[in-house]
């Protein structure tokens, strides 16, 4: 059963960014930190900031054993404060030509989501699943997820990837693919869409 996750403690909530961070080191985003080594810390860094700020804003999900999460935000009520300030707190404690990397890859596919952006829908933030429990459905049930709240919104859930292998999983669960950009780093961008009219 997956249910929004509140009132942590300090300790669960550090053993949940160790996860969701070793989960993303070797996104195709990081790629150009460097190798494997060379980006670990700055990529743990910055999930940990990412997570801080799903979490305070109220969007963060997960099964019961804590090991899948997904986070969920309502274009509707989206909340911009924590998002300025996990930006402030990337700025004091990531390297500035990492940071830099990041923003120019995000104005290059910005225009990725034209197509439902402006009308009211649900961002998947993250789908992580602990490296240990991968294969064993967990993405799946937070798939679906992410789709029934959408039915019960009637509005559709975007699902947004930089790496191919989770568009096809995403293509899989019943979204559609309904863009791709790649940007001058060579990360593609892939936009997947679910509609409960589909």
């Amino acid at each position: 059963m997956i249910k929004k996750v509140e009132n942590l403690s300090k300790s669960q909530l550090k053993k949940i960014r160790t996860l969701i961070g070793e989960a993303f080191v070797t996104n195709e985003l990081f790629h150009n930190w460097g190798t494997l080594d060379e980006r670990r810390e700055d990529v743990m860094t910055y999930l940990a900031l990412y997570v801080d700020y799903v979490y305070k804003a109220g969007e963060l999900y997960a099964n019961e054993d804590l090991i899948g999460f997904i986070g969920l935000e309502d274009s509707a009520h989206a909340r911009k404060l924590p998002q300025i300030w996990m930006l402030i707190r990337m700025m004091a404690k990531i390297k500035s030509s990492r940071l830099k990397s990041l923003l120019n890859y995000a104005d290059q596919i910005r225009g990725a989501n034209a197509e439902y952006a402006k009308q009211r829908h649900l961002d998947v933030l993250m789908v992580c699943v602990d490296k240990k429990y991968q294969g064993q459905g967990i993405a799946t049930e937070l798939v679906e997820y992410a789709k029934n709240m959408s039915d019960e919104l009637d509005i559709p859930v975007l699902f947004d990837t930089d790496m191919k292998d989770y568009a096809y999983m995403y293509q899989h669960l019943g979204c559609e693919l309904y863009s791709t950009v790649t940007a001058d780093n060579g990360v593609t961008r892939y936009c997947l869409c679910y509609k409960n009219d589909q």
